[in-house]
């Protein structure tokens, strides 16, 4: 009796569909994976009558620590929601051509910023929202660019500064509604993220520069 032919499951399908993509795509699918479980989270949230955001950063509150993890994931609506998903994808997508670590730097960014919204945030408040990421991915798109002096970063660098600018006012306290801390925090681990990651672009860059300087010995 012949064996009977195996057919290949579901999830090898998807798999071997996936790497069929354009590589450019495989790198920037995971930046559509956290864009669409953010919409998956506020529809869940919008038959729960919002009692997700009460899991969102409650600074220097023990209770509030695990807000940490799930604040970038919750929004108080989805006009808040629709204004940070295009820079999210957009920022972090830049991020995952240019560094293929997109999971380290996004977790890096993720954890200091909302370890920073913790420690600065006021107390008595409740912060929720991806802007603690898009902040943290525009400061490390800016810094990347200046410590990376490839003309890829470079580049990118000036087209968040064109493009996003703006976001620059969302450091200033004006609304009580908006989280400048969040944003703050952000921006800071954007930076702390940058200079770790280019740590050995740096140093090689210094020897190039002493080995120029000593007349290319």
């Amino acid at each position: 009796m012949s064996d009977p032919v195996r057919r290949p499951s579901s999830r090898r399908q998807v798999v071997d569909r996936l790497r069929s993509y354009p590589d450019w795509v495989q790198q920037a699918l995971p930046v559509l994976g956290l864009a669409l479980l953010l919409w998956v989270l506020e529809f869940i949230d919008l038959f729960a009558g919002g009692r997700l955001n009460q899991f969102g950063i409650q600074p220097l509150d023990a209770s509030g620590l695990p807000g940490i993890l799930f604040a970038p994931l919750l929004h108080s609506g989805f006009g808040h929601l629709i204004s940070n998903t295009v820079p999210l994808l957009v920022m972090g997508a830049l991020i995952a051509w240019l560094t293929r670590k997109w999971w380290l730097i996004t977790a890096g960014i993720w954890l200091l910023g909302g370890i920073g919204t913790w420690l600065i945030g006021g107390i008595g408040t409740n912060h929720i929202g991806a802007s603690v990421i898009v902040y943290g991915y525009a400061a490390f798109l800016v810094a990347y660019g200046v410590l990376a002096r490839r003309f890829a970063a470079i580049l990118a660098a000036v087209a968040v500064v064109l493009l996003y600018g703006g976001i620059v006012w969302g450091f200033l306290p004006v609304n009580p509604r908006i989280s400048w801390q969040g944003h703050l925090a952000g921006a800071a681990a954007g930076v702390i993220v940058a200079f770790a990651d280019t740590r050995q672009a740096r140093r090689d860059w210094r020897e190039r520069r002493e080995r120029l300087a000593n007349g290319g010995i």
